[in-house]
């Protein structure tokens, strides 16, 4: 290139802009060193081998329960998934005999590992399960992991391999939420913003945690399995809205009994991948926090603080405040479809960045669309399993009301932090009166949680989903209430499957 002209050329011909090319010629700023934290991989191996189930506080064990309970009930109702079927389908094309571990809702037994997926994708499948809070104010709420969805599908599938005290049981499931939260605390929000999906991506550390203590490994078991795990890691936000988004929770569970199965055999594994240069938090998120992962495990569980949600409708997250208070001011002010003109929910910029169907034609994309939550509130009155259909998203009155909301980036919404889901709700009437409404939590956040009998309403509802047996459907809420009293856990397992 010798001339100006040659060169306005090939700038246009690339498709660079003289602007471009004078920003190109200013070196960018020095970047950030990649934190150096020696031993962090070995301080996460000490504290799932040390932990022990008197070190779980009382506060814990009664989160822990209900979000158990939630799981359980979310794996009946998720059985009935078309993509399930799909996986059950495919297993059988396979020739694996019928024995294993339990495939919630259903006579089917699997190899763990599959089972494991099995039950995670049914978990996670209905966008139903609980969500873990964010603690930095970088980090958008509700946007770390599900954390129980991987662990809770792995740990069950090893109990049924060997006869498994509920108290065993229970300290590996909480040490599995415990590492992969903090795990995606950590990371970089680039992680998240860039398209990975963290709870395929941080859930294998929580799958492969609760199994590694299952098994009972020593320390360099854990790690290698941890090294094992993190070259599975995997999960990619673009998938929202398919059948793969819940892919990423089961293969995460699954992940979890395949890391630990080799490294029983002697596996070998990276034995300081966290950390590493090389490893996962560079190669994943291009820096992390070591302050919110380095000793801080258990202190605190962040079960307990900044707690997990548990959620009210079959849905993303983020959609929940807004419609907890949708669903109050549709009953406190008597607002009937008929009488809306347009809705406007504002909120801040990172949640449309999830929220990205606004014109959803089935029930898959219609869970990630701020617009159908809302507007099948005003039509129905109600969000539950029943509504999130592909026959209820395509009804010409759901669609037509679906256009009558405006879901938009609001300045006092953003203002508020990425670490709460503000909603600023508008609700503009025919007769020219505005009811208007705020929420920054919703329905079953630790601002504003369930009850144990609140969850076990809950369960019964995705139980009568499944169609399964009420006598069972109540032995399971009553077990589970006194979970650490249970000497075999296949006593639990049994009244899941057939």
């Amino acid at each position: 290139m010798r001339s100006s002209a040659s060169l306005g050329a090939v700038m246009t011909t690339v498709g660079l802009s003289p602007a471009t090319l004078v920003a190109s010629e200013n070196p960018p700023c020095a970047p950030i060193p990649f934190p150096q934290t020696p031993g962090l991989t070995k301080y996460v191996v000490e504290f799932v081998r040390n932990t022990k189930f008197t070190d779980l506080p009382a506060d814990v064990i009664d989160l822990g329960r209900k979000s158990i309970l939630d799981g359980l009930g979310l794996a009946l109702a998720g059985s009935r998934a078309q993509n399930g079927k799909i996986f059950r389908e495919y297993m059988a094309s396979l020739g694996l005999p019928n024995r294993g571990a339990t495939v919630m809702g259903t006579k089917t037994k699997l190899p763990p590992r599959f089972a494991a997926f099995t039950n995670g994708l049914a978990i996670h499948v209905e966008d139903f399960d609980d969500t873990q809070l964010a603690v930095g104010k970088d980090r958008t709420y509700g946007l770390l992991v599900h954390p129980t969805a991987p662990v809770l599908p792995a740990a069950l599938a090893l109990t049924e391999v060997a006869a498994t005290s509920a108290k065993n049981f229970l300290v590996a499931y909480h040490l599995g939420v415990e590492v992969e939260c903090k795990i995606a605390e950590a990371i970089s929000p680039r992680h998240y913003e860039d398209g990975f999906h963290s709870t395929g991506t941080c859930g294998v550390f929580g799958g492969t945690t609760a199994c590694a203590k299952l098994r009972v490994f020593d320390e360099l078991q854990i790690a290698r399995a941890f090294g094992i795990a993190a070259s599975q890691a995997a999960g990619l936000r673009e998938n929202f809205g398919t059948m793969m988004k819940s892919f990423h929770a089961g293969h995460a569970a699954e992940v979890g009994v395949f890391a630990t199965d080799l490294a029983a055999l002697g596996w070998s594994g990276a034995e300081q991948i966290l950390e590493a240069d090389r490893g996962f938090f560079h190669a994943f998120g291009g820096s992390y926090d070591p302050s919110a992962i380095f000793h801080k495990l258990g202190q605190p569980w962040t079960i307990a603080n900044p707690g997990v949600s548990i959620k009210p409708y079959p849905c993303g997250s983020l959609t929940h405040p807004g419609m907890t208070e949708m669903q109050r001011l549709i009953r406190s002010e008597k607002i009937k479809a008929a009488d809306v003109e347009m809705v406007e929910v504002g909120t801040n910029h990172n949640m449309p960045n999830t929220l990205i169907h606004h014109r959803p034609k089935n029930n898959l994309q219609a869970k990630f669309s701020m617009e159908f939550c809302i507007a099948i509130l005003l039509i129905e009155g109600k969000a539950g399993l029943g509504e999130f259909t592909d026959a209820v998203v395509n009804r010409p009155d759901v669609q037509q009301m679906i256009e009558r909301v405006r879901f938009y980036t609001d300045p006092e919404a953003e203002k508020a932090g990425y670490d709460k889901m503000t909603t600023i709700l508008k609700i503009h009437l025919k007769d020219g009166r505005v009811i208007a409404g705020r929420a920054d939590f919703g329905k079953g956040s630790p601002a504003n949680p369930m009850s144990y009998d609140e969850v076990a309403e809950k369960f019964h509802g995705c139980a009568d989903f499944a169609q399964w047996p009420i006598a069972r459907a109540n032995k399971i809420v009553e077990l589970v209430r006194h979970l650490e009293d249970l000497g075999d856990m296949r006593t639990l397992t049994a009244l899941c499957g057939g």
